[in-house]
């Protein structure tokens, strides 16, 4: 089965081209050029849209609006292709790369998104020693973690990066586009006035 899986949750966009089970391909960018590295995993690949069997997408927390380019893409390409889509929590992605791991992505206003899914300020978090943190929040609040007895590999690290090859391997239930929601975990900062 050939399926194209991005997330745009995080500050680094991912997107990988998987053929059972064989990652044929991997980009990292941003958000605002999913299309153009989906269009060049499949040139590389020698591969059609059409060829597409199913998509994966990663469904945050994260940044709002990044959540949404991702899922609307999703919503775009599985319409227009007829094919199934499976929803992956970005923290969840995070957490298979790295066994036992922590994952904190940053949730803007001083907090991070954490398993649960919720969100919290960086010195309220409960972790034991030696815990392993890994994502853009754990870069974020370094400190603060390490201060607690948490581990947090170094910048660079690619355990910091919620891989879109993981979450193929994690999707579970393919079916209609209108059933993957977005994890959003707090309500949008913008309101609607009357």
């Amino acid at each position: 089965m050939l399926i194209l899986a991005f997330d745009t949750a995080t500050d680094v966009a991912t997107s990988a081209l998987v053929a059972d089970g064989e990652v044929l391909g991997e980009r990292a960018s941003v958000a605002r050029t999913v299309l153009d590295d989906a269009h060049r995993l499949l040139a590389e690949a020698e591969a059609e849209t059409r060829d597409l069997e199913a998509l994966v997408v990663g469904t945050g927390p994260g940044s709002f609006t990044s959540t949404r380019i991702g899922l609307a893409v999703a919503r775009g390409l599985t319409l227009a292709l007829g094919i199934p889509v499976a929803g992956v929590s970005t923290l969840d992605a995070l957490r298979a790369g790295e066994k036992d791991a922590y994952p904190v992505l940053d949730a803007g206003r001083r907090e991070v998104f954490v398993p649960g899914p919720s969100a919290a300020a960086p010195d309220d978090l409960e972790l034991a020693p030696g815990t392993v943190c890994v994502g853009n929040g754990a870069v974020r609040y370094r400190a603060a973690l390490e201060r607690k007895g948490a581990v947090v590999p170094s910048d660079g690290d690619e355990r910091h990066i919620p891989h879109a090859r993981l979450h193929v391997s994690l999707a579970t239930d393919f079916g209609p586009v209108e059933d993957v929601l977005p994890i959003y975990v707090r309500t949008p900062d913008v309101k609607v006035r009357p």
